[in-house]
């Protein structure tokens, strides 16, 4: 492929780039590129949040480069502050094992695991000596740090900003410096910490990091960043049926939007429905159809995608009701006691992946059981037999 062609397919649904000249230089040596993206394990699953920008390391891949895959297992433990308004908890080792060993299989569903090597960042940051610490740290200045949007809105609001939080982009950007990156991606929300990746190679007489940022993607309920704590998330490994009904719930707003960042359409394809849109000239259900196929499809293939259009026309649009309801085993330490927990029971059946976004979606009234709308976090009736329905389209019958 021509230097053009790839730098054209690389900048494809990116937000910043930066520089492009470098890249050039550096693609045009014929050197395999070392391309860095890091991850927090803070949660279970992969979403198509993440996805996004997985699937430009994996392109980065298809043209011969090779990616470095961070593992934060120590960040983790201090939180990016990132995009946050206050002060997030932080985890504790034993949490963070327990999610990075969930999402590494999860994550070669999309990266090549053979152009992959892993790293765990508290290899080099878990044992540095305070001395090494004190002079990593005497390259960065405090005035640096609070050049971060969130921090200075912080500031002025006068909420708290911990100094383990100013930490994190410092720990972030050395982890480029310790696996000599020539790239680093990440979402949009990573521009600081990114740079400062890049100003620190320079700093320790590095060739700095070209730094490359793909947009975050809007979750299922059109709002906020799709998040696992939200609730508002597609999971790769999401089942079929599951994953195309997701699709079909997003507002018509983020038809084309999801097209160019979660699918493998062609931009002409997607262009075409983004002008039919605009001229009314198609049903949105009908591009929405064509986003959950092609979603579908790139996960689990095509005849999954088959399938599972037809499944949705029967079950929602001809208002057939669900036809084939998957069984699942409620807990055995739900079932004791006069009341079950239902906040516990959508997250051990996978319906959510934490308590709070649990209650959140009960306090929204998106679950129901036997066509009964929930409004307490408790049922005292008999569970098993009856049909429990979180959001528009996804059940399961419920076994004791």
């Amino acid at each position: 492929m021509k230097i053009e062609d790839q730098l054209r397919l690389l900048k494809r649904n990116t937000t910043y780039f930066v520089d492009e000249s470098e890249l050039k230089e550096k693609i045009q040596s014929g050197k395999q590129l070392r391309v860095k993206l890091g991850v927090d394990p803070t949660a279970s699953d992969v979403t198509l949040g993440w996805a996004v920008v997985f699937r430009k390391l994996k392109e980065f891949q298809d043209l011969g480069h090779h990616a470095c895959l961070i593992i934060g297992d120590f960040t983790a433990q201090i939180g990016d502050p990132s995009g946050k308004s206050k002060t997030r908890p932080q985890l504790t080792s034993e949490q963070v094992s327990t999610y990075a060993n969930s999402v590494l299989d999860k994550i070669f569903k999309i990266i090549d695991k053979d152009k992959t090597t892993v790293y765990f960042n508290s290899e080099w940051l878990g044992s540095m000596k305070l001395d090494d610490f004190i002079r990593l740290a005497s390259k960065v200045t405090v005035a640096r740090i609070l050049e971060r949007d969130d921090f200075s809105k912080r500031l002025k609001e006068e909420k708290p900003i911990s100094l383990h939080e100013m930490i994190y982009p410092m720990c972030q950007a050395y982890d480029s410096v310790k696996i000599n990156a020539d790239i680093e991606l990440g979402g949009n929300d990573q521009l600081f910490n990114n740079l400062l990746g890049r100003t620190l190679m320079s700093q320790m007489g590095m060739s700095g990091q070209c730094v490359m940022l793909s947009h975050l993607l809007v979750g299922t309920d059109g709002k906020e960043k799709m998040s696992q704590s939200l609730g508002n998330y597609v999971s790769i490994c999401d089942d079929p049926n599951t994953m195309f009904g997701k699709a079909m719930s997003i507002p018509d707003s983020l038809i084309i939007n999801w097209m160019e960042l979660t699918t493998v359409m062609s931009q002409e394809e997607i262009d075409t429905y983004k002008n039919a849109l605009n001229s009314n000239s198609i049903n949105p259900r009908d591009a929405k159809i064509a986003l959950a196929k092609s979603l579908v499809m790139l996960y689990h293939g095509k005849g999954q995608s088959l399938t599972a259009e037809e499944y949705f026309i029967n079950t929602f649009s001809a208002k057939k009701g669900p036809t084939e309801v998957e069984e699942k085993q409620v807990p055995q330490e739900i079932l004791e006691g006069s009341e079950r927990d239902i906040i516990a029971l959508l997250v051990s059946l996978g319906f959510s992946s934490s308590r709070g976004s649990a209650k959140r979606l009960i306090e929204s009234g998106a679950v129901s059981i036997d066509g009964e709308k929930l409004t307490t976090f408790n049922f005292s009736g008999e569970l098993d037999g009856k049909v429990l329905k979180v959001g528009k389209h996804r059940f399961c019958k419920l076994i004791n």
